[in-house]
């Protein structure tokens, strides 16, 4: 077997007895976790001042792991047949969701480098350090099977997210207009009301924005009452989704016992 086969079957998920691709699995879901666990830690600022340097060297340790795997990546991705041209096929690869979420993980590190960049940009950067968490859906069963319910059920999920944002739009607009007049500081556009409309919809409610004539109340209790029942729509897809998902597996792991 040729080192870049070898390469190639250690960095995809592990199957059957390959030891060695298992062990590479843990190892870069464990690294994932720590970096996540570090991007929040780094946060609480008596830790980040105590432990800095520690965050800092990890951080070096992290990035030359994920570009090595990134790059055996980009490497051995021929062996897959949509990525099997030797130019296209790795520009194709470079470009999909997962190779982009592998880029994004380590851009943060080296952008600077080769870049003048103001603080505040860089600040938001180092956000897409979190990204890392994503690299998961390569070796997590979970993080796979959301992915395919949510693929399964895209048109339904359109459906219904198409309905809140008209929801959205006419409960927004209704009650500019009939509560422009009694708090024109509140409801002063229909863009600016729309944050009462999401919070009322939602049922989350965060209170700082509400009606205060009679009209405007009825009409706030009925979008409130109206905003359960939509936002219900999408749970239950995804729900039924996962209950189809969860039985198509547990058909296929009882024949492959069968057999």
């Amino acid at each position: 077997m040729s080192v870049k086969r070898r390469i190639f079957e250690t960095l995809e998920k592990g199957q059957g007895d390959d030891l060695l691709s298992k062990r590479f699995d843990i190892f870069i879901m464990t690294m994932i976790l720590l970096n996540v666990a570090a991007v929040i830690l780094e946060t609480v600022e008596s830790v980040h001042n105590d432990y800095e340097i520690v965050f800092e060297y990890f951080e070096y340790v992290s990035v030359f792991v994920f570009s090595i795997e990134y790059l055996g990546r980009v490497w051995t991705c021929t062996y897959l047949e949509k990525y099997k041209h030797p130019v296209y096929g790795r520009i194709k690869f470079i470009f999909s969701f997962m190779a982009v979420v592998d880029l994004l993980a380590i851009a943060p590190f080296y952008l600077p480098l080769f870049f003048a960049i103001d603080g505040r940009v860089l600040r938001i950067l180092r956000l897409f350090r979190i990204v890392r968490i994503f690299k998961m859906g390569r070796y997590s069963t979970a993080f796979n099977m959301i992915v395919t319910v949510v693929t399964k059920r895209k048109e339904e999920l359109l459906v219904t997210l198409t309905i809140v944002f008209v929801m959205l739009i006419l409960a927004s607009s209704l009650m500019y207009y009939v509560e422009n007049e009694a708090q024109p500081e509140v409801f002063r556009s229909i863009p600016e009301t729309m944050w009462w409309g999401v919070a009322t919809l939602t049922t989350v409610g965060y209170g700082d924005v509400y009606p205060i004539t009679g009209l405007g109340k009825v009409l706030g209790a009925f979008i409130a009452i109206l905003g359960v029942g939509i936002f219900a729509l999408p749970a239950g897809i995804i729900a039924s989704g996962f209950e189809a998902e969860i039985s198509k597996r547990m058909r296929e792991k009882e024949e492959k016992n069968s057999d």
